[in-house]
C-alpha cells in the first residue's frame, strides 16, 4: 500500500472512530501514530518525534490566548451580562413583530464579542432570552431556532478562539483576522434580523409583542450594558489598534469581566473555582483536539498528502472557483458530523496548500485572511445544520416541550441567510479584507 493511499484512508478511518465514540482527539492522535509507524516501519522514531511534539506544540506562546478567552466568556456569565445584553436589546426592539428575537440576535452578538465561544453564547443566551420569548408567545420553532443561529455570532464576531487555531495552523496574524471578521460578524446579525423579520411576517401567529417601553427606560436599559461595552472597546480595540497583543488582550478581558462579576456580587468563591475548573476542561479538550491534529498532520505531511493534492488540482486546470465551492460543501457535510474546531485542525493542513495554488486574485496574506474568515463561516454554518448541528441539540435540551423537528424547520430561514451571506463574501473578497487594508 503507497504512502498516499495510506493518508487518503485515515479520513474515514478518523471518521469511523468518532461514529463509535472514540473522542475526536484521540482518534486523530491513533490515526496519526499509527499512520507514522506504518511509514517509518518502526514504532521508535514515532515515539521520539511524539515526544517532541507535544512540547513544541503545547509550548506555542499563540496557544496561551485559548484559555483566556475561555475565562473571559465563564467570568462574563458570571457577571450578568447576557441578562442585561438581552434586556438592553429588547427595551428597543421588544415592541415590534419579532422584536423579542431580533434582541436575543442583538444580545447573542453582544455576548459573543466578549465570549468567543458559540456553544456558551447559546447556552448562556438560551437561559435568559428562552423564558421571555415563551411568555410573549413566540413559537417553539421560531425562539429554538433563532437563539441556535444566533449562537453562531460567538466564533464569528472577535475574538474567535477556532479564527487563533486557524490563525497558528496557517501562520498568519491573529489581529488580522480578528480585523476582517468584524464586517462579515456583523453582517450575519443583520442578515438573521432580517430573517426573523421575513418569518414573523409569512408566519404571523408565531411571534407576539411586548409593550413599548418610554425612552427613558429604553436608555437606562443601554446604561447597564456600559461593562460589556468597554470591555469589547478594551480587547478588540487594542488588538486593532495594535496597543495589545492577542494574549495581552484576552488577559485584560478576562480580568475585566472577573472585575465585573465581582462588582456585580455574582462572583462567589464557589462560583471562581467552578469558572477555573471549566475553563481547565474546555483548555484540556481543545489541546487534545491539537495534539491529535498534529499528529495527524504529521502522519500526512510523511505521505506527502498535501504536496500531491495540491499538485494535482494545479494540473488539472480546474477553475479556483469550483474547487472553492466544492471544499466549502465539503465543510457543510463535515459539520453534520463533526465539531468547528476539529475540522479546522482535520482539514486546513491539506486544503490551505491547494487553495494557495489556485490564483484568486489576491496576494498571499490577504488570499489567507478571506480563505479563513470563508471556512469559520461554513463552519459555524455546520454548528446549525441538521440532523447533527450542535447548537441545535444545546437549544433542544433547553425547550423540552420543542421538538427537534420543529427547531429544524425554525432554522430553516437562517440556514438561508447564511448561505446568501456566504455567496457575497465569496464573491467580493473586499468586503472582508476592507478593515484589513485601511487598518494595516
Amino acid at each position: 500500500m503507497s504512502n498516499v493511499l495510506l493518508g487518503v484512508l485515515s479520513f474515514p478511518v478518523v471518521l469511523l472512530l468518532i461514529f463509535v465514540r472514540v473522542p475526536i482527539g484521540l482518534a486523530m492522535l491513533i490515526v496519526g501514530v499509527v499512520g507514522s509507524w506504518m511509514i517509518t516501519g518502526s514504532i521508535n522514531p514515532v515515539m521520539a518525534q511524539f515526544k517532541s511534539l507535544t512540547y513544541s506544540t503545547f509550548a506555542s506562546y499563540s496557544l496561551s490566548v485559548v484559555p483566556l478567552f475561555l475565562l473571559m466568556g465563564q467570568f462574563a456569565t458570571l457577571g450578568g451580562m447576557s441578562s442585561a445584553l438581552f434586556n438592553a436589546a429588547a427595551a428597543w426592539l421588544g415592541h415590534r413583530k419579532g422584536g423579542v428575537a431580533m434582541a436575543a440576535i442583538g444580545a447573542c452578538a453582544g455576548f459573543g464579542a466578549i465570549c468567543g465561544s458559540s456553544l456558551a453564547t447559546a447556552a448562556t443566551m438560551g437561559q435568559v432570552a428562552l423564558p421571555e420569548m415563551k411568555k410573549f408567545g413566540y413559537s417553539g420553532a421560531l425562539a429554538t431556532g433563532t437563539l441556535a443561529a444566533g449562537g453562531t455570532l460567538g466564533i464569528l464576531i472577535p475574538p474567535s478562539i477556532i479564527l487563533v487555531i486557524f490563525a497558528i495552523l496557517t501562520e498568519q496574524n491573529i489581529a488580522k483576522l480578528f480585523v476582517a471578521a468584524f464586517i462579515p460578524g456583523l453582517l450575519a446579525a443583520v442578515g438573521y434580523l432580517i430573517a426573523i423579520a421575513v418569518y414573523v411576517r409569512l408566519n404571523p401567529k408565531a411571534a407576539g409583542t411586548r409593550d413599548r417601553l418610554p425612552y427613558r427606560k429604553r436608555f437606562a436599559a443601554l446604561l447597564d450594558v456600559w461593562p460589556v461595552l468597554l470591555i469589547f472597546v478594551l480587547v478588540i480595540g487594542g488588538i486593532y489598534t495594535g496597543f495589545f497583543t492577542p494574549t495581552e488582550a484576552a488577559a485584560i478581558g478576562a480580568a475585566g469581566t472577573g472585575l465585573t462579576a465581582l462588582l456585580n456580587r455574582s462572583m462567589s468563591r464557589k462560583n471562581f473555582i467552578e469558572s477555573i475548573l471549566a475553563t481547565a476542561n474546555s483548555t484540556a479538550m481543545i489541546f487534545l483536539i491539537v495534539l491529535g491534529a498534529a499528529a495527524l498532520n504529521g502522519f500526512l505531511a510523511l505521505s506527502q498528502l498535501p504536496q500531491i493534492a495540491a499538485q494535482w488540482v494545479g494540473e488539472q486546470g480546474f477553475q479556483p472557483w469550483l474547487v472553492l465551492t466544492v471544499i466549502l460543501l465539503l465543510y457543510l457535510v463535515l459539520g453534520c458530523v463533526m465539531d468547528s474546531l476539529s475540522m479546522i485542525l482535520l482539514t486546513v493542513p491539506i486544503v490551505f496548500p491547494m487553495l494557495s495554488g489556485l490564483d484568486f486574485g489576491l496576494g498571499p496574506d490577504e488570499f489567507a485572511i478571506w480563505l479563513g474568515i470563508l471556512i469559520l463561516i461554513v463552519v459555524e454554518v455546520g454548528l446549525i445544520t441538521p440532523p447533527v448541528g450542535m447548537n441545535l441539540f444545546v437549544i433542544s435540551s433547553m425547550s423540552r416541550e420543542t421538538s427537534l423537528a420543529q427547531t429544524y424547520r425554525g432554522i430553516v430561514p437562517f440556514l438561508v441567510s447564511d448561505i446568501v451571506r456566504t455567496i457575497i463574501l465569496a464573491a467580493f473578497p473586499v468586503i472582508t479584507l476592507i478593515l484589513v487594508r485601511l487598518l494595516y
